[in-house]
């Protein structure tokens, strides 16, 4: 690293605030918009080929949350220990953390090709004994599985741009991926153009060759664009301690959102009880939710590395003036897309070609559990903040009491209470209630005990 490049202040430090969370965030979100559409296109698709594949797909997604948990849990980590030695200018560690960060991508790799060969069959065969739910299930997952390896670099490739504050050319990363994804998946799923017709393979096919495209442009595009960063692998030796402060954030993220996993395994198993119909609008409300979610959670990735730049630099300022933005756009994005669920849901809908019991079951679902979403955006954004000052802890036991405390236990007892499926719905307003609680009292506390003490310099805004 050269003289000139280790002594140039990066913009995390320098720009104004509102404008720099606009910079940083903005091409995230795009990009995980996108990422959203992708998903959604590929349920919707696979609604053409039966009830039973969009069940399939839908039991599948505790696998899928598994794995993203897995990724981005590590990637977080790695970033924000990347992002918080770039403001100390400790660029020896900023490389340990990207390089040690792409070893625990093929960790990664490694773990869930086991799942993908041992544990998928049994996983569908607990849930349901449909065979035709469980054929298409098991032919999704494994093939998802089993070349993990791009989406697992794919992440890693991202977050090293994000953490640098390169974050429109990790947007490019993200659109590549999921731009060719969604232009196979017709053409493998119904067999388009002389290829063979592989159904809901088809769509697992698409969507690891997508990944795989977007892995192998984030790293071309690291290896000229991030200079900051040096990727090279030349004697390259694992660090413990690296590790250790890369998973001190990295695991209370995986837990967290490993959480989601089971949570979605819970519900599939308390919605069964009524209707392979209820799971399949559940799994077409978590991918309509991510319209909502994932531009917010764009938001949250590029708020931890400008906090986190800013606390290894001592600048408290600009640390709280990002969260304040980050609160403000997170609750306008969840406002709008609250109003949009609750006075279009047949629209939405029919982009499922749900009709019958589905959009009935549908409807009410998508009115109901959107009332939580402007709540939501506080827990994502005070999130961010604790994963930015290494207290992902909090977060973690946020999703817990969330998910798994609150949640469940809400949807069973109501389920069981009143005997129908609209009642299940109303456990998710419910439990955003409880987590708003907490995320704020651990706000106060976070405060208290860390951003007060933090050293404050002169800076624009």
């Amino acid at each position: 690293m050269s003289e000139a490049v280790s002594l140039k202040e990066n913009k995390m430090g320098t720009m104004p605030v509102g404008k720099l969370v606009i910079s940083m965030s903005l091409p995230i979100m795009i990009s995980m918009m996108v990422q959203a559409l992708y998903n959604v296109v590929d349920t919707i698709f696979v609604s053409r080929i039966s009830e039973a594949a969009l069940t399939a797909l839908s039991m599948q997604f505790p696998i899928f949350s598994l794995m993203i948990a897995f990724g981005v849990g590590t990637t977080v980590g790695m970033g924000a220990l990347l992002s918080r030695s770039l403001g100390e200018k400790n660029f020896e560690k900023v490389n340990k953390a990207a390089t040690n960060g792409m070893f625990l991508a093929v960790c990664n790799f490694i773990l869930f090709f086991i799942v993908g060969v041992f544990l998928v069959k049994p996983f569908y065969r607990i849930q349901t004994s449909d065979l035709e739910i469980v054929n298409a299930g098991i032919s999704y997952s494994t093939i998802l599985c089993s070349v993990s390896f791009c989406m697992f670099f794919q992440i890693t490739f991202e977050r090293l741009l994000q953490a640098t504050g390169k974050t429109v050319y990790s947007m490019i990363v993200q659109l590549v991926g999921a731009l060719v994804n969604i232009a196979l998946d017709p053409i493998l799923i119904f067999g388009y153009f002389g290829l063979p017709k592989m159904g809901v393979a088809g769509a697992a096919v698409a969507t690891v060759i997508g990944q795989l495209t977007g892995a192998v442009v984030g790293l071309v595009l690291n290896l000229r664009i991030n200079k900051e960063v040096n990727l090279s692998l030349k004697g390259f030796k694992i660090d413990k301690i690296i590790i250790g402060e890369i998973y001190k954030v990295g695991v209370p993220t995986i837990i967290m959102q490993s959480i989601g996993s089971l949570m979605t395994l819970g519900m599939n198993f308390i919605l069964i009880t009524f209707s392979s119909t209820a799971v399949a609008v559940f799994g077409v409300y978590f991918r309509l939710q991510s319209f909502a979610f994932m531009p917010c959670f764009g938001l949250c990735n590029g708020l931890v590395p400008i906090i986190s730049y800013n606390y290894g630099a001592q600048n408290r300022k600009r640390m709280i003036k990002a969260a304040k933005v980050g609160v403000m756009m997170a609750f306008t994005i969840m406002v709008v897309c609250s109003l949009l669920f609750e006075f279009f849901p047949d629209q939405l809908l029919a982009m499922f070609n749900a009709e019958g019991d589905m959009l009935t079951l549908g409807r009410s679902a998508l009115k109901i559990i959107a009332i939580h979403f402007p709540l939501a955006a506080f827990g994502i954004v005070f999130g961010g903040v604790f994963q930015a000052l290494g207290k992902a802890v909090y977060s973690m036991i946020m999703s817990i009491c969330r998910q798994l405390l609150v949640l469940i236990p809400s949807a069973f007892i109501l389920a069981k209470v009143f005997g129908k499926v609209e009642a299940v719905w109303w456990s998710f307003p419910i439990a955003e209630v409880v987590s708003l609680v907490l995320a704020v009292s651990f706000m106060i506390t976070t405060y208290k005990n860390i951003i007060s003490k933090v050293g404050e310099k002169n800076s624009e805004f």
